[in-house]
């Protein structure tokens, strides 16, 4: 059983033993119904699995797998980015999938939840390749994609360009027909809305910052009163200098970094960053905005040598990527790639607050051990929405052809990303859930509502 379904089925549970929630369901009928709850969320309404034809240039004929996973449609279009890695695999598309579909009922986005996956290292395809095997993918899921239908968006390995080739090929296929919506994260010349790229580790630092500056602060006596751990370890970090550690240096981690290193609001001291091949430590702090302008002339990398960095004027030592988990520091904002934080890692964790920017990172067992000892985790589901919030602004503006400026982008994303933390923080530091599992049971309780309303329990 995975991780989402166990999940699904804990905050079933809660809520089965809230009489005030659903309350025209009693006894068996209702016992009846939380069984076909935990039944429809914790299963995916259909899996696509094709196999790309691509003609690589060197003639060769390959066939790459590649998967869109389609969770749950209750509460508006499948929504979800399409992933080019050579992991992706069935279980994680579709735990990502359920992911989605979660997450966007927390947020009060009307969506549901998809997601996509080609196996394949893109770095390994030259550009005309990978302008094959996107349009092969639109090609493949001609029949299941569109504005009302499923709306895909980009993820680890896509940008802006894979966005463009595939959205231009989705409009080869459905001519006369409206196109602009039927993929997000596309360049802003072709439709995409200002702020995307940022939205999402924006997002994940505001949620932090909003946590512990705003929250904190207009609520400190009464938490000061409350025995619930993690509002121990909030206010133990309380108004003092954080040091912080990023892994993952793409565009979620570099921005969130920026973020950190920027914030007026609260001292950060950014002591470490690591990507694919390096990690940096200085403990005196890193120059964020010097390395973000490195990695940008370098195709996302970061320096390597001693070398490097001494021609840059980065003041940081090289060391192993895999050592930034294990740094005595405040906070780790992990912003990589899943189940990076595991049974075998999980006892050197020093870090007493880990924001989750990357989907996944941490796993349950080792969610579960750091939740015991009061490490306050806040969650994907929570932490990394900024993506989809700014997808369905970009949505709705591809609709009506009227498009926001940047400023106006961050004001509706973090208005949004305020009014699901102005619901659940209070519910959080009150009662003995992990911000995790308050996040979650939030979520079955929107959908299970709309379910209902709709009929789909009987």
């Amino acid at each position: 059983m995975s991780e989402k379904t166990n999940i699904i089925e804990q905050s079933l549970k809660a809520l089965l033993e809230d009489e005030d929630f659903l309350p025209d369901l009693k006894a068996q009928t209702r016992d009846q119904a939380f069984k076909s709850l935990v039944s429809i969320l914790s299963t995916p309404n259909k899996i696509h699995k094709s196999f790309l034809r691509i003609a690589l240039e060197n003639g060769t004929i390959v066939r790459i797998p590649s998967f869109r996973i389609q969770h749950n449609n209750t509460l508006g279009p499948y929504k979800g980015g399409i992933r080019f890695h050579p992991s992706v695999n069935e279980e994680e598309v579709s735990n990502l999938a359920k992911l989605m579909t979660l997450k966007n009922a927390l947020h009060e986005v009307p969506f549901g939840g998809s997601k996509g996956g080609v196996v394949i290292n893109p770095k390994d395809y030259t550009p005309k390749e990978l302008n094959l095997i996107c349009k092969k993918f639109v090609q493949y899921n001609n029949d299941i994609l569109g504005p009302d239908k499923d709306i895909p968006a980009p993820d680890v390995g896509t940008g802006d360009r894979e966005m463009d080739w595939m959205m231009a090929e989705y409009k080869n296929t459905h001519p006369g027909e409206p196109y602009r919506g039927s993929f997000t994260g596309k360049s802003i010349i072709n439709g995409g809305s200002l702020g995307r790229r940022e939205a999402t580790g924006k997002g994940v630092y505001f949620t932090f910052r909003y946590m512990m500056h705003n929250f904190l602060n207009d609520n400190k006596q009464w938490l000061k009163k409350t025995d619930n751990i993690f509002a121990k370890t909030a206010l133990d970090h309380a108004d003092r200098k954080l040091t912080m550690a990023v892994q993952g240096f793409g565009n979620l981690g570099s921005v969130g970094a920026l973020e950190a290193y920027q914030c007026n609001y609260m001292q950060n001291q950014i002591v470490a960053v690591s990507d694919h091949n390096v990690m940096l430590y200085n403990s005196d702090g890193l120059d964020i905005p010097a390395l973000n302008s490195y990695a940008k002339e370098h195709d996302g990398e970061l320096p390597t040598t001693e070398e490097e960095l001494a021609a840059s004027d980065i003041k940081a030592t090289v060391q192993n990527r895999d050592d930034l988990l294990e740094l005595d520091v405040d906070v780790l904002m992990l912003a990589a790639l899943e189940d990076q934080v595991h049974d075998r890692n999980m006892d050197q964790i020093k870090a007493r607050i880990i924001i989750e920017g990357a989907n996944a990172p941490i796993t349950e067992e080792a969610d579960e051990y750091l939740s015991d000892k009061g490490v306050l985790i806040v969650p994907d589901i929570l932490a990394n929405a900024g993506g989809v919030i700014v997808s369905y602004l970009e949505w709705i503006q591809g609709r009506e052809t009227q498009f926001y400026k940047e400023e106006e982008i961050y004001d509706l994303l973090f208005d949004k990303m305020k009014t699901t933390m102005d619901t659940i923080l209070p519910q959080f530091f009150g009662d003995p859930f992990a911000l995790r599992q308050n996040c979650y049971i939030h979520s079955v309780m929107k959908l299970s509502t709309v379910m209902f309303r709709q009929g789909k329990l009987y």
